[in-house]
């Protein structure tokens, strides 16, 4: 298959350093600078938008290397095992991860989002309004990721 070339557009700065700790993003407060390149008026018009798709690089972790067997969700043995595309976790083949989130403020080249599960230094590779018409109506998933996820975005 063909390779190609991601350039970062910005940087996550937060308090969370510690990529083992995966619970209680939901008042995690993160400004996210976009790099100078794109000029002090690249977020322009994103403030009329509550939210934001933050499209990232997991970099803080190694790359897993085989994917083919299905495992137990977070390494749980009491979850369900399941195949690498059909977790959202870091270790994943391209180790994108994407999570959308409030936006609480927009200035100049910063714009500072709350519930991004990102740690500090993580790079941004996207940015992309939340809008109604791109989001799904009807979202069916099995019961056990609710119950995982319960404190997945507590404050």
């Amino acid at each position: 298959m063909p390779t190609f070339e991601i350039t970062p557009i910005g940087t996550v700065r937060n308090d969370r350093t510690d990529i083992q700790h995966t619970d209680n993003w939901g008042a995690v407060r993160s400004t996210i600078t976009v790099d100078e390149r794109f000029g002090e008026a690249c977020l322009q018009g994103l403030d009329g938008f509550s939210h934001v798709e933050v499209l990232f690089v997991f970099d803080q972790f190694p790359e897993h290397g085989d994917y083919r067997e299905p495992r137990p969700y977070r390494g749980r043995p009491d979850l369900p095992p399941v195949g690498i595309f059909a977790g959202r976790g870091p270790r994943r083949p391209n180790r994108i991860g994407v999570t959308c989130c409030a936006i609480e403020s927009v200035k100049g080249r910063e714009l500072t989002v709350v519930g991004l599960d990102a740690v500090s230094g993580t790079p941004v590779i996207d940015l992309k309004p939340a809008m109604a018409e791109f989001l799904p109506a009807d979202v069916r998933q099995p019961d056990w990721v609710s119950t995982m996820m319960s404190e997945y975005f507590q404050p």
